[in-house]
């Protein structure tokens, strides 16, 4: 399933609190159609082609702040609507709706600060990876920020295969 070729791009730097990312949040408008029968299996293999189906979930979005440091994340929206509040309590609100894909470097703070009634998401790791959950409480880092520097760069772009965005945004060598 092609995916957008250009995603909205979003930086969060290091608030001293939360380290977030020198990669960039990145945000596909519209890639699943939600009138397919079965959105979420559709981003299921989507993500898993691509490399990206190690420890996927069904779930919520947390309405805490927390990050992960040992994986990279993406989430598919297959229902409704959510403001996610990325880089942490001075970080920037993102509404993302059903269709969309977005795209969580390791250490990006995120938290659902609201959704709809219908809001459903599918999440996902690199294979391999396995993330922690981190709320920004003293004493996480720097054992956070070594885990975060060990992080490999994915394989692929979750959307788009070895031709997505990471490329050109990550600077990873696909």
């Amino acid at each position: 399933m092609p995916g957008p070729v250009s995603p909205q791009v979003h930086l969060f730097a290091d608030d001293g609190t939360y380290p977030n990312s020198r990669f960039p949040v990145l945000v596909y408008p519209g890639v699943v159609p939600v009138t397919v029968p079965d959105p979420a299996g559709a981003f299921e293999s989507l993500f898993g082609g691509n490399g990206w189906g190690g420890a996927s979930w069904r779930n919520g979005l947390f309405q805490a702040h927390h990050y992960h440091s040992t994986a990279h994340e993406v989430l598919g929206i297959y229902g409704g609507e959510v403001r996610i509040q990325m880089g942490g309590p001075q970080g920037k609100t993102l509404t993302v709706h059903a269709g969309d894909v977005v795209v969580i470097p390791a250490g990006v703070a995120h938290k659902n600060v609201g959704a709809s009634s219908t809001f459903r998401v599918v999440g996902a790791y690199p294979a391999g990876t396995s993330p922690d959950l981190n709320y920004g409480k003293r004493g996480e880092r720097p054992a956070t920020d070594r885990n975060i520097a060990q992080v490999a760069l994915p394989k692929a772009d979750p959307v788009a295969g070895k031709r997505g965005a990471l490329v050109t945004h990550w600077g990873a060598n696909l």
